[in-house]
């Protein structure tokens, strides 16, 4: 072709054909390559969806409509027609030096563009390689998320925990991969990386201690989110499970974070586990009263009230001999295992064996201390006496 341009000498056929090499251009690169790049878009997506299975394909669906909608998929379409554009327009202002006979200066710059090219390259290719596994991870976290609703061995915190593992993976291998190309000493960087793990590991042992906890936690299972539980001086329901922290909402509504470490070294009292939870609560009756009609009371109270479950049944003995009555040890059940429910139990059982147990004239005696003194004696002898609280006591008779 650059035979065929020094032949054209006339000065009015070399404008003519630099006009047809600019319309050419113009034509071909603000008109038809944008075009070309959405349709070959398109057609690499539905191409895609065809490939993969059913499930899949979704979430390929929700990627692709990243990409195409997306800022940063925006931004890759643009790059990819800007870098094309520019190799048409480059071409074109060869063809129009080497009609004008200035091919030399394409000569000179060749080596400049060259350079260019390998590095405009390596640009490409790493924002292809960043954007694939931004994509990728994407689909990975649908694909988990169905995955996840499909079976109920995997909880929300395993599902989050395998989430981030398969992205944060897929990124450091998209890293390493764009620093060979850039032509980085991946040796000299992991040795530097290992001195400085080692540096942080000694200055932030409790947060990697938290780190180890929270992956300890995830095959363990001790409690998952929306259980209540109490984990040492803290009770309420569990909000939140992260790799770091354990997020629970207390009763008083006050929100609270609890390290992982702090919770795998501390008991852990889970009242939601087992889907029932029994209630313990004593009450005391007079010495004077019959223990087998104030247990029979307090059952029957008990079977009466709705939120204690019947199987098993509520049930009252006699448990020992206090300082001032005879203790009833009451036991229920509440099913499901809820505060609302163990309180509202409380409640109702105190009323209602308050009223039967007056009704049926048996008493729950105040605390009582009785104090009693040795006879007095005739001959005028001073009598050591004891009083309420123990004490000695003189007195002359």
């Amino acid at each position: 072709m650059g035979a065929v341009l020094r032949d054209i000498s006339s000065t009015e056929g070399r404008l003519a054909v630099t006009a047809a090499i600019a319309l050419l251009t113009v034509a071909v690169g603000w008109l038809l390559l944008p075009k070309a790049v959405r349709t070959g878009e398109r057609t690499v997506s539905g191409w895609l969806e065809r490939l993969l299975d059913d499930r899949l394909a979704e979430s390929t669906e929700g990627a692709i409509e990243t990409l195409r909608d997306g800022v940063p998929s925006s931004f890759l379409l643009r790059l990819l027609v800007g870098l094309l554009q520019l190799g048409l327009f480059a071409l074109a202002g060869v063809a129009v030096l080497t009609l004008w006979g200035r091919f030399e200066l394409v000569v000179a710059v060749l080596p400049v563009a060259e350079n260019a090219l390998t590095v405009g390259a390596q640009v490409v290719t790493s924002a292809a390689l960043l954007g694939g596994a931004y994509i990728v991870s994407d689909v990975v976290e649908t694909y988990v998320a169905d995955l996840s609703a499909d079976s109920d061995r995997i909880t929300a915190h395993q599902e989050q925990l395998l989430t981030r593992l398969a992205q944060v993976g897929l990124l450091v291998l998209a890293a390493i991969t764009v620093l060979g190309i850039w032509g980085v000493n991946l040796g000299g960087l992991l040795v530097g990386a290992g001195f400085l793990g080692i540096v942080l590991g000694m200055a932030a042992r409790q947060t990697l201690g938290s780190l180890i906890a929270g992956f300890v936690l995830m095959f363990a299972r001790p409690f998952e989110i929306g259980d209540w539980v109490e984990i040492g001086d803290e009770e309420g329901f569990v909000t939140d499970i992260t790799i770091m922290n354990t997020h629970m909402r207390n009763f008083d509504g006050e929100y609270v974070v609890v390290p992982n470490d702090l919770v795998a070294n501390q008991a852990i009292t889970n009242r939601s586990r087992e889907g029932r939870l029994r209630i313990h609560m004593e009450v005391g009756i007079g010495y004077d009263d019959d223990p087998d009609e104030a247990a029979e009371i307090a059952e029957d109270v008990l079977d009466g009230i709705d939120t204690i479950a019947n199987n098993p049944q509520p049930y009252a003995i006699p448990s020992g001999f206090g300082d001032s009555a005879i203790l009833l040890d009451l036991r229920y059940w509440i099913d499901p295992p809820t505060p609302q429910a163990r309180w509202r139990s409380k409640a109702i059982a105190v009323e209602r064996i308050q009223e039967r147990f007056a009704d049926a004239g048996i008493s729950i005696p105040y605390p009582q201390r009785t104090v009693s003194y040795p006879p007095e004696t005739d001959d005028g002898e001073s009598v050591e006496r004891i009083d309420g609280d123990g004490r000695p006591v003189d007195k002359s008779v």
